[in-house]
């Protein structure tokens, strides 16, 4: 009888979880309902499969068993326009929900309200809130609530008497959730709690009742109740079913689409390993039977159209994931990873009991992808095509902001309870308890709607069958659930990336050819890897700017490995990932790397099957490997526990139920119950973050490329870092990098400087993008007009030019983009103000004529380089004109440089040090102890340890220059700085403010 079913994906509204709903209304003999969320069809696909899991009874995840309970699942749409209930809308069948999906795309899409009039739907019915509606079509009802029911005596009801329903919402489960509700609203409505209205929130009987006593509250109006059940009657969602949804054939059937790959494959095998290589041609054929008995080939095939229209626009890209375990992918170009040079593991990336296709993750340079995109949209149609959702929750200190608000606390005491340095005294506090009890209850909770980072669904069916459309910031349609549900439907999704670092190597080409007039072939790979310069490089730990080798943990993996060979990089991208690195397996990788004669392995499966890896699980297809090797799993209960560990599995209670039947088999193997027990910590400790071989391969392919470009070209590959908007560093690091090239970087310039940093030999300007507040228009229109009517002869000319504004003008004079004038800064400011100091504001354009100003004399105005370096730290975020060593106000410089610090194994030096980023971790003891990184006087980096014993409270304290005092620590002969003392130090004040 419950029309109006509220959950958690009413955000911001609704309080409970779609599985906590079912309960509930199990406690209070419910049988049918229907889940109408605000604005949004989010759970409806979920809601049906959990009441048929209900159906047919199940385990939960406490190992209790519920037995069958028959629920009655229907779905729709509760609408709203201004925070008011328009209508419901309840879909009669899966046609009924299309068009209720259909018709809230189409506003979302077109991003215009909800009307109050809707439309006639032919297979979904109306419900309209009872005072609002009295002409009614034949779909179309009024419901009406208990404590409505008095309005209604003496009345003729006439017409209405055949289309009134029950209107009972259900949005909270009691009192507390009631308050929660409060909450959620105000964080909905972005005001305090205490002006919150009656309109502004549900009843708080919004809660279910048991449907005996909802019928008793109607017994004096029993067609009211008979028209509902009729309308329920009449609804079904049995047409629903879950299985393959994906697009069916990339040709015309599955006959034609075989027979493409099948030709595609071969020329790729010729061009791949050439004519005669029987090895690659026996496992290609083995591979295409099983991508044929799967019925994957139209996904190989889109996927490869996808790199196909890539590589004619110009595209460079990055095939990545379980997929680039494939012959068939590496023939297709889809990657670059050779699997039999390699050795990848097959199964891994596809066995006859999986469901679903393999991951293919394809990376394009981040300005390229969106055109990608379009292409998709384009080709298979925006009805079937749609960028994948993903639903961000509210976490522990977004909670305690977002609450903090809500209870009128100022920002400067909720600023306080998320600063970790004020941690332990928070605790104590009255006001932070309330905050983090209410926190209990919104922690995970849905919060917004958002966007995968690339996923992209193509659907054989119209997608508005199983959900209404988004129209995110990005401006593509986008379904309104995640990657789970989407595999729950059946619908598999293509990978679309984006990363800086394919930008970086595609534009260094680029500069390459323009300053050095050099053609580069960035996938000669075969000849990178030999390379001993770059392998110096990779065991030097110096490949800053390069694809995910510059991190501080990957510099120092690097040097502890003396990693000097593909490879060892390609181990080293998975060893570096939290799963192996957290569980103690990366030290004793490294360990074993330099000592293979003295490894021991746990047991003789361990050295067979991990014999290249020190008996090591590095990578994902090693827990398959163990798995089945060691405890006689099957390929697919492996690849489950495997899916499991890696965070893309919810049927936890399934993976539990193989996790024992691990240990079972393994005992049932004869196998010592402590050795299974430590396999076993040893698989679990991978934990979501390790990487297939494959997928480590590809990283390294292209680490190889940038250290290519970084070793041979390293000026023109670091300005196509910083116009790529960087890697793991801020800006600074990177202009840094480029001074050590021999660059001269200067400050931008109107005269020299484009958008971004251009080079020229070794001249390098920073561009106008890197300038704070400095409007968009001009940072494309300066250079423009400049290359299109010569360079500004004068701060005049440029304002006329351009339409400089006031404010505009002095950020470029304040950075020094017109010192081409020979004027200094303040005579530039003080003539600005002659041009623009009035009201009247100089028209853009060019003068025929051009009349000479009067000179004037100015008294002499000193300048200062520390008032410029505040300039541009405020501009620019770093000062260029100076280092930060030099506005320090001391002299002294530490003891010891990063250069030396071997020589101090064991002794306590000081040091000073440029704050370049930090990381905090947790250790077992679950304390909290962070790593720093910083850069000395000379521009060397170095590394600190601070653990919690010795710093009580979060240590950092922004930008700058510390002072640190610290034991020196040799790990595998990498230094580091155990930290004892640590202290920010002042620099010189700035000039302007002592005047």
């Amino acid at each position: 009888m419950l029309l109006n079913v509220h959950s958690q994906y009413s955000l911001r509204y609704g309080t409970m979880h779609i599985e906590n709903l079912l309960m509930e209304a199990r406690a209070k003999n419910i049988h049918q309902l229907v889940l109408t969320d605000i604005n949004n069809s989010t759970g409806c696909m979920e809601f049906i499969r959990v009441c048929r899991k209900h159906g047919a009874g199940f385990e939960d995840r406490h190992g209790v068993y519920w037995p069958p309970y028959q629920f009655k699942p229907i779905v729709g749409i509760e609408f709203r326009r201004d925070e008011q209930l328009l209508y419901i809308g309840i879909a009669k069948n899966k046609e009924g929900m299309k068009e209720l999906n259909d018709f809230l795309t189409l506003h979302n899409l077109n991003q215009t309200p909800l009307p109050f009039e809707p439309p006639k739907f032919q297979n979904a019915y109306l419900v309209f809130p009872y005072g609002k509606r009295n002409k009614l079509a034949e779909n179309e009802f009024i419901g009406i609530r208990a404590s409505e029911l008095n309005s209604l005596a003496g009345k003729p009801l006439g017409h209405l008497q055949h289309q009134l329903v029950v209107l009972h919402p259900v949005t909270v489960k009691d009192k507390i959730e009631y308050r929660l509700h409060q909450y959620l609203r105000a964080i909905g409505l972005n005001t305090v709690l205490g002006k919150l209205t009656e309109k502004d929130t549900c009843k708080p009987d919004e809660v279910f009742i048991d449907e005996l006593e909802l019928r008793a509250k109607f017994e004096c109006y029993d067609f009211i109740v008979s028209n509902t059940q009729k309308l329920l009657d009449s609804c079904s969602t049995d047409e629903y079913t879950f299985g393959k949804k994906n697009k069916k054939y990339f040709t015309s059937s599955a006959e034609e689409d075989l027979k493409l790959l099948i030709q595609l494959a071969m020329k790729g095998l010729g061009y791949r390993y050439g004519t005669d290589n029987k090895e690659a041609l026996m496992r290609i054929q083995s591979e295409l039977k099983v991508i044929a008995d799967l019925d994957f080939c139209a996904y190989f095939l889109i996927t490869w159209d996808v790199v196909r229209y890539g590589m004619e626009k110009g595209y460079y890209h990055v095939g990545r994931g379980s997929g680039a375990n494939s012959i068939v992918a590496y023939c297709l170009k889809i990657t670059d990873v050779d699997p039999i040079a390699l050795g990848l593991y097959f199964e891994r990336f596809l066995n006859y009991k999986r469901s679903s296709p393999p991951d293919f993750d394809i990376d394009f340079s981040w300005d390229e992808r969106e055109d990608i995109q379009n292409y998709l949209f384009e080709k298979y149609g925006r009805n079937h095509t749609a960028l994948l959702g993903t639903m961000s929750s509210f976490k522990t200190r977004a909670v305690i902001r977002e609450v903090g608000k809500v209870m009128g606390l100022p920002k400067s005491e909720i600023d306080d309870f998320v600063d970790p340095s004020k941690e332990i005294a928070n605790r104590n506090n009255p006001i932070f308890k309330k905050i983090m009890a209410v926190g209990t209850f919104m922690n995970d909770m849905p919060n917004q709607r958002s966007i995968h980072a690339g996923g992209i669904l193509i659907s054989e069916e119209p997608l508005t069958y199983y959900t209404a459309l988004d129209l995110p910031p990005k401006g593509m349609p986008t379904v309104q659930w995640d990657m789970y549900e989407a595999e729950a439907i059946g619908l598999d999704k293509y990978d679309i990336l984006s990363q800086r670092g394919i930008g970086h190597i595609r534009e260094a080409v680029k500069l390459i050819a323009q300053n050095q007039q050099k053609q580069i072939d960035i996938h000669d790979f075969k000849t990178f890897k030999e390379d001993p310069n770059l392998n110096a490089q990779l065991k030097a730990g110096t490949p800053i700017g390069c694809f995910y080798v510059e991190s501080p943990a990957m510099r120092q993996l690097l040097k502890k490995l003396g990693c000097d060979n593909y490879l060892t990089l390609v181990a080293a991208s998975s060893i570096i990932r939290p799963g192996v690195a957290s569980s103690g397996m990366m030290k004793m990788y490294i360990q074993s790397y330099h000592a293979p004669d003295k490894v021991k392995y746990l047991h003789p499966v361990m050295e067979e099957q991990l014999g290249d890896t020190f008996g090591i699980m590095v990578y994902q297809e090693d827990v398959i490997k163990v798995c089945c090797a060691y405890a006689g799993l099957d390929l697919a209960d492996a690849d489950i526990l495997r899916r499991g560990m890696s965070g893309k599995y919810r049927a936890k209670v399934e993976f539990d139920r193989l996790a024992q039947r691990f240990f079972s088999k393994a005992k049932a193997m004869d196998r010592e119950e402590a050795v299974t027990a430590e396999v076993w910590r040893q698989i679990s400790s991978f934990a979501g973050f390790s990487f297939s071989k494959a997928h480590s391969a590809s990283f390294a392919v292209e680490s190889y490329q940038s250290l290519f470009l970084k070793t041979y070209y390293p000026m023109e590959f670091m300005v196509a870092v910083l116009n790529n908007y960087g890697g793991f560093y801020q800006r600074w690091v990177y202009v840094h990098a480029l001074q050590q090239t021999g660059a001269q970087v200067n400050l931008p310039c109107v005269n020299h400087s484009d958008a971004e940093v251009n080079i020229e030999k070794d001249q390098a300007y920073l561009g106008f993008i890197g300038i704070q507040g400095l409007e968009n228009r001009l940072v494309e229109l300066i250079p423009r007009e400049r290359r299109a009517n010569g360079n500004y002869a004068d701060l005049e000319d440029l304002i006329k030019r351009t339409g400089l504004t006031l404010e505009q003008a002095l950020i470029l004079i304040r950075i020094g983009a017109l010192r081409f004038t020979g004027k200094s800064k303040k005579e530039l400011l003080w003539e600005v103000h002659n041009h623009l100091g009035n009201s009247n504001r100089p028209v853009a354009g060019n003068e025929l004529f051009r009349l000479p100003v009067k000179p004037y004399a100015l008294p002499a105005l000193a300048t200062d380089l520390v008032e410029d370096a505040y300039q541009e730290l405020e501009l620019l975020g770093f000062p260029l004109s100076i280092s930060m060593f030099d506005l320090l106000k001391t002299p002294y410089r530490g003891d010891v440089l990063a250069k030396d610090l071997d020589r101090y194994e064991g002794k306590i030096v000081k040091m000073l040090g440029n704050y370049v980023c930090e990381k905090t971790v947790h250790t077992s003891q679950n304390s909290k102890m962070w790593f720093g990184t910083f850069i000395d006087s000379e521009g060397d980096f170095f590394d600190t340890a601070h653990f919690a014993n010795r710093t009580p409270v979060y240590p950092f304290r922004g930008k700058g220059c510390y002072l640190i005092l610290g034991r020196v620590l040799m790990d595998f002969g990498v230094p580091s700085i155990e930290v004892m003392q640590f202290a920010k130090l002042p620099i010189v004040d700035n000039p302007v403010l002592q005047t």
